[in-house]
């Protein structure tokens, strides 16, 4: 069993490796995550049980779709609401190691989990809070979430941490991982949303109908 496990985590990885350029350091943290997670799962629920086999494509990899949409510069600063266990914060801070995380959710056992396993792996671009959105206070480049909430409801808790400072190819906004039929959430935005289809950048099937949903802010 275990060696089926490590075949599919070196599967995944191989997938990250295929879409990016990674260092050594990149590839070994993201080797790491997949012991890490199963280990921290079996004590704390944070991905179903019966999806934990499943944890590079259907959480790690969906995470990095994120960056297929925009290559974050250096220094810019982003905030995970509702982070769980870490997605899609964790993956993109491995990517982006230049960049400053704040992860943040309201479920302290969640939390922890995130902190342990940045710690584990050697993150210093992240912070984890135990901490609604609402209480949030701070300004950021980029909101990132997956599926937290729907879409109107998370812009009314966030759009007071948007900076008005811009550094990216796009303007500072949010970008939130989401599935199904997006048409009634997006109208209201109808007319600046930007809606990328993740099937469009990774074959498995199992990332039809999800997307990545930008919103400028």
């Amino acid at each position: 069993m275990a060696e089926a496990i490590n075949q599919l985590d070196m599967a995944g990885v191989e997938v990250i490796k295929e879409h990016f350029s990674l260092t050594p350091l990149q590839v070994q943290q993201f080797t790491a995550l997949g012991e890490l997670y199963r280990e921290w799962n079996a004590k704390i629920n944070v991905i179903s049980r019966k999806d934990i086999d499943n944890l590079y494509p259907h959480h790690i990899i969906h995470s990095l779709a994120i960056a297929k949409v925009l290559n974050f510069q250096p220094g810019t600063t982003l905030l995970d609401v509702g982070t769980g266990g870490g997605f899609p914060g964790i993956p993109l801070a491995i990517l982006f190691p230049e960049c400053q995380f704040t992860l943040i959710d309201s479920i302290g056992k969640k939390i922890k989990v995130a902190s342990e396993i940045a710690k584990a792996i050697g993150l210093t671009n992240v912070t984890c809070i135990q901490e609604r959105a609402e209480m949030e206070k701070g300004k950021f480049d980029f909101i990132i979430s997956r599926a937290v909430m729907p879409l109107g409801d998370l812009v009314k808790l966030i759009r007071k941490n948007v900076s008005t400072r811009h550094q990216n190819a796009m303007p500072n906004g949010l970008m939130v991982l989401k599935g199904g039929n997006l048409d009634g959430e997006t109208q209201p935005y109808r007319k600046y949303v930007e809606i990328t289809d993740i099937s469009t950048i990774f074959a498995d099937d199992w990332f039809k109908e999800k997307a990545v949903v930008y919103l400028p802010l």
